[in-house]
């Protein structure tokens, strides 16, 4: 899986492209550490690219939901295609999170 980050003010943009499974979450959750010790106000993933979601991914993306809070930090999914999609309803995880269809909407989201 590759990691990108892009600041946008105090939110955060994570794009992950490809799978979020447990080849991937270590990266995943040192990101996520990172762009907290920043101070971010607000985390958006950006799940345009990618395409599956493991076990392990689900439990690193419920792990930074909660550390988001912990932190004064709210985290948003944007762009789940459709396999995500479904995982997240299969795992009764879809009400865990704030979806948005669009990247530009979750980060407006935040204003």
């Amino acid at each position: 899986m590759k990691i990108k980050t892009q600041d946008y003010n105090n939110v955060a943009v994570v794009s992950l492209q490809g799978e979020l499974d447990k080849d991937g979450v270590e990266s995943f959750q040192n990101t996520v550490t990172q762009i907290i010790s920043r101070q971010k106000t607000g985390i958006v993933l950006d799940m345009t690219e990618a395409g599956y979601i493991d076990s392990a991914g689900l439990e690193k993306l419920l792990w930074a939901r909660d550390y988001c809070n912990e932190n004064n930090c709210q985290l948003r999914l944007a762009g789940l295609d459709e396999n995500c999609d479904k995982i997240l309803e299969i795992t009764r995880l879809s009400n865990e999170f704030d979806r948005y269809g669009e990247l530009a909407e979750a980060v407006k989201s935040f204003a």
